[in-house]
């Protein structure tokens, strides 16, 4: 994963099937709004499929937790998730695994013409905080800010709520500030609004090194383990789906429609953000750097979010080749 021409290499070594032979089918479990139905719009659209040899059975499904019940009852081979509940998992016995899927976060958005200059700003201040007390995002912020000696839970009036509820109200004035996903902080850039600090920016003060992938295809380790050369196939077939998307912005004139917008402005930023978001380090380094991470979340969300372990579990993160 460190460059794009590697995996590109892997990708065509790994296609190279002999003729007759029955594509390897894959159960997909895809939230039906999420970016991962982007990724599978220019897979199919452009072969990449057949191509790996494979068959994708997708169900499409309403969230991220209706999934987790799909891979958890045996009714999917891969979802997204995050490393974090992978490693929660893990220390509940579940042998899940975790592969690197998208870098991208959210980040803390104000209005254009907002008196708020800096994240010391916020201080006596309205912040809409979209996923909850625990939302990763908002941990880490917290973690962050704790270094300058600022206590944002108690200086800082704080709204959770859904995250498009609490973009519309963004753009309704009532906010001060929006800590929210990567997608409803990009639908507030369009509209000019003003990225005080993606959540990126913050990770180095945190102890990373590089850009952390929050989120990643998630499967049992055990079926990888069997499967192990049609997951190899699958994960260069999403490599090449993502160099698409860097390379070709015709490529996005299949995702525009899943997008839900036709606003020319938004769709580039959604596109700008998405390959912003695309892994491009080691497995290796991802790891590293998600172990640090790992302590920080612990520490600032303790077992509410992370369960009985300090550290993240051996295992979390998946080698698909020898040097990944």
């Amino acid at each position: 994963m460190r460059t794009f021409g590697g995996s590109l290499a892997l990708a065509v070594a790994l296609t190279l099937t002999g003729p007759g032979r029955a594509a390897d089918t894959i159960r997909l479990a895809v939230q039906k709004t999420g970016t991962f139905s982007w990724e599978l719009a220019a897979i199919r659209a452009n072969g990449l499929d057949k191509e790996a040899d494979l068959s994708l059975d997708v169900a499409e499904l309403a969230s991220p937790e209706a999934g987790k019940i799909a891979l958890r009852a045996g009714n999917a081979d891969i979802i997204l998730s995050d490393w974090l509940w992978v490693s929660r998992e893990r220390t509940l016995g579940a042998k899940l695994t975790f592969y690197p899927y998208s870098s991208a976060l959210g980040a803390v958005m104000v209005p254009a013409s907002s008196p708020i200059k800096s994240l010391a700003d916020l201080k006596g201040r309205k912040l809409a905080v979209g996923g909850g007390p625990i939302d990763k995002s908002w941990l880490l912020l917290q973690a962050r800010m704790k270094q300058d000696g600022i206590d944002l839970k108690s200086e800082v009036t704080i709204v959770y709520g859904a995250p498009p509820l609490l973009a519309a109200k963004a753009l309704d004035g009532e906010m001060d500030a929006s800590l929210n996903f990567w997608n409803f902080c990009a639908q507030l850039e369009a509209k000019g609004f003003r990225r005080l600090a993606g959540i990126e920016d913050i990770l180095p003060k945190l102890g990373a090194k590089g850009a952390v992938s929050a989120v990643g295809y998630v499967f049992d380790e055990t079926w990888a383990a069997s499967h192990r050369d049609a997951v190899a196939r699958f994960i260069a077939m999403t490599r090449k789906a993502k160099q698409l998307l860097v390379t070709s912005d015709a490529a996005w004139d299949k995702i525009a429609p899943l997008t839900g917008t036709s606003d020319a402005t938004l769709l580039k930023t959604y596109r700008e953000r998405y390959r912003d978001g695309i892994p491009r380090r080691s497995i290796d380094d991802e790891e590293r750097d998600a172990r640090v991470l790992y302590r920080v979340l612990a520490e600032t969300g303790g077992r509410d979010l992370v369960g009985p372990a300090a550290e993240l579990d051996p295992g979390t993160f998946y080698h698909a080749v020898a040097g990944d």
